[in-house]
């Protein structure tokens, strides 16, 4: 039962609205347990008035609160927060003399930074993780104590810890100094942590081992950070250490090296990829892919340079927006040239270049185009994040009455190549402006309005899923980013659809109405394949680099058995090579392992390269006129004659749609 009201009690207001008195000075762990025992031994901190709060820290007025278990969401963060504290405890154990710096939970784990002069090796983390398990079997009790600034700072540098005394002297003036102690060990903290380290539980685990700097600063000294996980469970553990496992299978860095899709060198630079033969097959397969849904959508193609005045950048809002984003400029006689890091103005030119009738619109202009960004080396990260890439970019130039209907088209495109490439999961991020601070956008609100009230009613009719996300709108309109999830559930943006009414007044961007005056285009900047490095490393981890029969590098490798049937072996070659796809205007990618190799070793090969088919031939299928296909899987699915192998093959390099293995 509560206690009665009086001046030294508090009352204690749980989330369904029921009230409580206690004592003033309670704590957490007395309300759970007058609550229940179950939730007692469940509960790991509590939220007082919307602040996070130690257990075992008094609460001394009325207050709203909800009290924290495994089973909710914030838990994960919190178990991670004492797991990087019972980390640096381990290391400290181990290795006395390690000075320990930050360790904050991140995504999925933790991290510590320590500074010591001899390096951790990977052999070192059992032997951490290992004195972890020690330390929270050990139960050690937690306590809090704020300390005046002065006495801290003195405390640490006493005790050698000279980066948490720095840290210390920066905390603002009012701000609570506290130190938390888990057992005879203290770190400086905000906290809240749990009563103990039993609470952490054993769903933990160390990964790696990295360099870093001193408060991220390259000037600064260079620390060494431990990286590690936890979750509430074992079987959560379990599941992301084999999506780590299945990543790391999937990686489209390791995959593209081994199928020799890309290359990156210094002597090109940073960020900029180099295509390969095998990896060129899929950019153009892409881009034939899009040249033929474009074409039934009614987009016409052009071709822009990949650079251009300075001017033309001003006028686009590009350099004011954008200049750190861009490379330098080139002076070419006398003038700033830049390389583009987007193709709308090219477009721009290209749609203004003659007049326009309302009977021409909408005008949909198609380019694969080059573009160049400036990424922070630190930000690259293979195909993913590079500094030169190719778009699927377009630009539909359209009446006010049918902007809604062509963003909606552009939404029903994305969504079929979506379908197309087995691409399961994938929702919509609207992007809006945060229109009370207008110095990142145009200061034209209404404008805004306008345009966002048709995007909203295309995304609601598109029966697509979406959410909104404020203050990361382009400068000239608000925008949709398509999100969308590879097999192991990594999420990815991948492409764009944005509609601009910026671009008419910078460019004059106009058309001929029934009436004859001369009327605003909107504009929609789309690009549904995103760029081809993008999209690819996408594609190759989607795929684990086994494409299908449509993109794959190539689809049919021959296997003579003996070189009796060489000859044989060519002219299946020949006639598969010479079988016409898409009517003609493109052929199958085939070729004839010759070497002399055993049989079985050959087909080993053609299945670490992942290509769709082998087609063993021996005096038999030479005889018959037939090949014995096998699939990369490992499937055999015998002797067959050739023409029923082409209609197979052919059949699935048309439809875009592999066969099951």
């Amino acid at each position: 039962m509560s206690a009665p009201v009086t001046a030294a009690s508090v009352t204690i207001t749980l989330p369904d609205g029921k009230t409580m008195t206690f004592p003033r000075g309670v704590t957490g762990a007395e309300i759970a347990a007058a609550i229940g025992p179950g939730l007692a031994k469940a509960a790991l901190i509590l939220m007082v008035d919307g602040q996070e709060w130690d257990l075992f820290r008094p609460i001394a007025h009325d207050a709203k609160v909800r009290i924290i278990t495994k089973r909710d969401a914030e838990s994960l963060e919190l178990i991670r927060h004492d797991a990087a504290h019972v980390l640096a405890m381990a290391v400290q154990a181990l290795y006395p003399g390690t000075q320990v710096t930050i360790g904050p939970a991140i995504e999925d784990g933790f991290y510590y930074d320590f500074a010591r002069a001899e390096p951790f090796t990977p052999e070192d983390l059992p032997k951490i993780e290992a004195k972890m398990h020690e330390i929270v079997k050990a139960d050690l009790p937690t306590r809090r104590e704020v300390w005046p600034r002065d006495k801290a700072v003195a405390h640490f540098k006493s005790i050698g810890e000279h980066y948490k005394a720095e840290l210390i002297e920066a905390i603002p003036p009012g701000e609570d100094v506290s130190i938390y102690w888990h057992g005879d060990w203290h770190d400086l903290c905000r906290g809240p942590h749990f009563a103990s380290t039993a609470k952490i539980g054993d769903a933990f685990k160390l990964t790696k081992i990295a360099g870093a700097y001193w408060r991220g600063d390259a000037r600064n000294a260079q620390l060494q950070r431990i990286y590690g996980t936890a979750w509430r469970d074992q079987k959560e553990l379990g599941d992301y250490l084999h999506r780590l496992e299945e990543a790391e299978r999937r990686d489209h860095r390791r995959i593209g090296k081994e199928l020799e899709l890309f290359t990156f060198t210094p002597d090109v630079g940073a960020g900029l990829p180099l295509w390969m033969p095998n990896g060129m097959v899929i950019r153009q397969e892409l881009e034939f892919l899009a040249l033929q849904e474009e074409r039934k959508e009614g987009y016409v193609r052009v071709a822009t340079p990949h650079i251009a005045k300075e001017t033309l950048y001003q006028r686009s809002g590009h350099l004011p927006y954008y200049a750190d984003t861009m490379y330098s400029p080139l002076d070419i006689d006398g003038e700033n040239y830049y390389l583009r890091p987007m193709n709308c103005p090219h477009h721009h030119m290209v749609y203004s270049a003659t007049r326009h009738s309302y009977r021409e619109m909408p005008m949909r202009i198609a380019e694969y185009a080059q573009d160049y960004r400036y990424e922070a080396s630190g930000g690259l990260m293979g195909l993913m994040r590079v500094r030169g890439f190719c778009m699927n970019d377009a630009h539909i130039y359209c009446r006010f009455d049918q902007a809604k209907e062509e963003f909606i088209k552009v939404m029903r495109l994305h969504a079929r190549y979506y379908d197309l490439m087995a691409i399961k999961e994938y929702y919509m991020r609207l992007s809006l402006p945060d229109l009370k601070k207008l110095d990142k956008y145009v200061d034209q609100p209404e404008k805004w309005l306008a345009a966002l009230k048709i995007i909203r009613e295309a995304m609601v009719e598109s029966g697509y899923p979406f959410v909104e996300a404020e203050g990361e709108a382009a400068f000239y309109g608000p925008k949709i980013d398509f999100m969308i999830k590879s097999v192991i559930g990594t999420e990815y943006t991948i492409s764009t659809n944005q509609l601009d009414f910026l671009a008419t007044q910078r460019f004059g961007l106009t058309y001929i109405a029934e009436d004859g005056t001369e009327q605003p285009v909107y504009v929609i900047h789309r690009a549904p394949l995103g760029t081809h490095e993008r999209f690819t490393a996408f594609l190759i981890e989607h795929y684990a680099g086994a494409f299908p029969v449509w993109l794959a590098p190539l689809q049919a490798r021959i296997i003579p058995i003996s070189d009796k049937v060489a000859d044989y072996a060519h002219r299946v070659h020949e006639t598969l090579f010479q079988v016409p796809v898409f009517n003609g205007t493109a052929g199958l990618r085939v070729d004839i392992d010759l070497s002399a190799e055993r049989m079985q070793k050959k087909i080993r090969d053609a299945q670490l390269q992942k290509i769709p088919y082998m087609l063993v031939v021996g005096e038999r299928e030479a005889a018959e006129g037939k090949v014995a296909v096998r699939l990369r899987s490992g499937k055999d699915l015998g002797p067959m004659p050739l023409e029923t192998f082409i209609a197979r093959i052919k059949g699935e390099a048309e439809s875009r749609k592999d066969r099951p293995e």
